[in-house]
């Protein structure tokens, strides 16, 4: 297994971090990656960050270069820090997070060959099973920020999230090659 490096996805969804105050928060980055997201949370001020990916390599990389970041910036340091090895949520049963950074892999595949790109059929093997557990991990005014692409049925993302008491808000986009980055914003209704 690789681990996944940055790219126009995972600075996208970077971008919409960076605008949060996460002061007091705990907070989790689902599919941790090389730990992008992660970085973004110090700079909005996270009190705890959880990283969490099923790919031991990529826990080791983001682990890395969440720590180079913090050597070069102190003032990030009373930020507490965990990294677990999971399958979306099976390591984290323990835990109720107030924000949830994830970037799934979400392209349209006949097989899962690749853990940190290929989504399977309409590339949503991993977000479905995202989105049937999600609720059960976020505090009662968390808010989750989900990247998914324009060929993931975002109508039906948006659909089933309604159906489980979920205000969807598409925060941002990019459009590249074929398809368009999409960034929502997900929210219990009040």
């Amino acid at each position: 297994m690789e681990v996944y490096s940055p790219s126009e996805d995972s600075f996208l969804l970077e971008k919409e971090i960076l605008k949060l105050d996460l002061k007091g928060k705990i907070c989790l980055d689902l599919g941790a990656g090389s730990g992008v997201q992660a970085i973004a949370m110090l700079k909005a001020n996270a009190s705890v960050i959880v990283c969490a990916d099923i790919n031991p390599l990529a826990l080791i990389k983001s682990k890395e270069n969440v720590l180079d970041f913090l050597s070069k910036h102190k003032e990030y340091s009373k930020t507490t820090l965990i990294f677990l090895e999971s399958n979306l949520f099976s390591s984290l049963n323990n835990y109720k997070f107030d924000f949830i950074a994830f970037n799934p892999p979400y392209v349209p595949s006949e097989e899962i060959k690749w853990v940190d790109l290929d989504g399977g059929k309409d590339g949503r093997e991993v977000i479905n099973k995202f989105l049937s557990s999600f609720a059960n991990y976020l505090s009662s005014k968390g808010e989750v920020l989900l990247l998914i692409s324009s060929l993931n049925k975002p109508l039906e993302i948006k659909s089933i999230l309604k159906k489980k008491g979920f205000l969807t808000k598409k925060i941002s986009s990019q459009r590249i090659f074929f398809e368009e980055l999409i960034v929502l914003s997900i929210k219990k209704i009040k």
